[in-house]
């Protein structure tokens, strides 16, 4: 106690001193306080309140996140790392969140029921903070409690409105496995502090104390770690949860899960890619080849079995398992200096579940479509809707005119870079795989032209046309925006270069 006294003084200034790098969190905490206020004690009164106050947050937690660009550095004892990485990624999520927030409100405006809809809004808030913290550190324990924030959050919002037995199932197979996940990542992570002594993962004296300790164990103990990172971005062999999930909960609960905690959990990894990755630590090569295989037996599990499936969000699940895959490809690509390439194509990635999700929804909530058999013949009857639909397919698939292209285009040239530098053969196959799986997803991804304008159903043909409602715009202009950045990618690609 006598040591640490005469240093109280330093460590409340140091604390001080970090909170301007925590501004945007605090936003976040506020806005999670006032939508729990508002879900209590004004819904009942004015129905779009929590929505409201929620809209607000993320609002002006976009903006102080801009503001933060001019300020960058550590905090709170270099637990947090405010850099240019950290802080796009945290656009693109706040972003993603906005958009989820919308669509969340559309599908259940008119949805009756006795739980409180306010809920939602605080939950999606609290789940942001985890986010942000996230894609900011390398300390194991806050990253560890974030992970938890996050899955917690998507727990919640999975089972919030279980109709029946198929989304209760959903529910339960998802928290069940996020536990036993949860918990030998927990495990692993004490085994690592055990041999380290230091929770830093980019600390030198972390690789230290890894290279030191008996060789089975570290390795034991990273796979376990890995275990948590693994639940979060749904890579094989921890991918089993999604199908169900994906196709029991609610479709705006659905984008939201398979893009914005991904976006996080693949900063985390890419961060923790550099640094056990590029070392001389001696699990670096199996590291390495552990991220490759993973990469390549995700992207091919994932598009085979998306190529046998009826419902289109069992489909967009295991289409999701398969870009997971490729994303760790530009994982790969991250750690050979492409930064750039990895952040376009998550920013990429977001337009592009957003906008396939958005037009999902509206086609399961105003035609009860879920399988493709369901959009037989509609084409006719709604050509902007299956257009643009259309075109985020292809998008998908990384085909031009789109900025799907170019996003496979910049990763497949940073693989083809690495490999020209090193000549090693799992960088040639990590680039067979995707320019393989790439051609495998297109048979799925054409499933939808080919339903909606060559089948027939003359039943179809007297649908009434969709609504134009807050989904239908964010879906469209997302769709317009994937066909823009194809055209003209320097718009967004100079901003990700600076």
């Amino acid at each position: 106690m006598n040591d640490f006294t005469p240093h109280i003084t330093h460590f409340i200034d140091s604390i001080l001193a970090s909170v301007g790098f925590f501004k945007t969190e605090l936003i976040l905490a506020i806005g999670f306080l006032l939508c729990v206020f508002s879900s209590l004690f004004f819904d009942r009164k004015w129905k779009d309140s929590s929505f409201s106050i929620a809209i607000l947050t993320l609002i002006a937690a976009l903006i102080c996140n801009f503001l933060q660009y001019e300020d960058l550095g550590t905090g709170f004892f270099g637990m947090l790392q405010i850099d240019n990485m950290a802080l796009l990624s945290k656009t693109l999520i706040l972003i993603g969140l906005l958009v989820s927030a919308v669509m969340i409100r559309q599908h259940f405006e008119k949805r009756e029921t006795k739980k409180r809809k306010g809920d939602l809004y605080s939950i999606l808030i609290g789940s942001s903070i985890g986010l942000l913290i996230l894609v900011m550190t390398s300390n194991w324990l806050l990253a560890f409690i974030a992970i938890e924030m996050v899955s917690i959050s998507s727990y919640i919002l999975v089972g919030y409105f279980a109709e029946d037995k198929k989304q209760t199932e959903a529910a339960m197979k998802y928290a069940l496995f996020g536990s036993a996940c949860a918990a030998i990542m927990l495990y692993g992570l004490s085994l690592i502090y055990g041999f380290t002594g230091v929770l830093d993962f980019a600390d030198t004296r972390h690789i230290q104390g890894l290279i030191d300790s008996p060789k089975v164990m570290s390795s034991i103990a990273i796979l376990f770690m890995l275990t948590g990172i693994g639940f979060k971005l749904s890579f094989v062999p921890f991918h089993l949860w999604t199908p169900d999930v994906y196709e029991g909960a609610p479709t705006p609960i659905t984008a939201f899960l398979s893009t914005v905690p991904k976006i996080a959990a693949i900063v985390l990894f890419a961060r923790l890619a550099a640094s056990y990755g590029t070392t001389l630590f001696y699990f670096s090569d199996i590291f390495v080849l552990f991220l490759t295989i993973v990469a390549i037996v995700s992207m091919l599990a994932g598009n085979l079995i998306a190529l046998r499936q009826h419902n289109v969000k069992r489909m967009m699940a295991y289409s999701s398992i398969g870009h997971t895959g490729f994303l760790l490809m530009a994982v790969v690509g991250y750690m050979g200096g492409h930064q750039d390439t990895l952040l376009f194509y998550l920013f990429v990635y977001t337009l592009m579940n957003l906008a396939a999700f958005g037009f999902i929804d509206i086609l399961e909530q105003k035609y009860a479509a879920n399988e493709f058999s369901d959009y037989t013949g509609m084409g006719k009857r709604m050509p902007i809707i299956f257009t643009l639909f259309s075109i985020v397919g292809i998008s998908l698939v990384g085909l031009p005119p789109t900025a799907g292209f170019i996003g496979k285009l910049f990763v497949f040239s940073s693989i083809f870079e690495i490999f020209q530098q090193n000549e090693e053969a799992t960088h040639l196959w990590l680039l067979i795989i995707g320019a393989l799986t790439s051609v495998i997803s297109l048979f799925y991804y054409f499933k939808i032209p080919l339903f909606a304008f060559l089948k027939h159903k003359s039943e179809n043909e007297s649908l009434a046309g969709p609504t134009i409602t807050a989904t239908y715009v964010i879906a469209v202009v997302l769709a317009l925006l994937l066909l823009l950045f194809g055209i003209f990618p320097t718009i967004i690609i100079n901003f990700f270069q600076q």
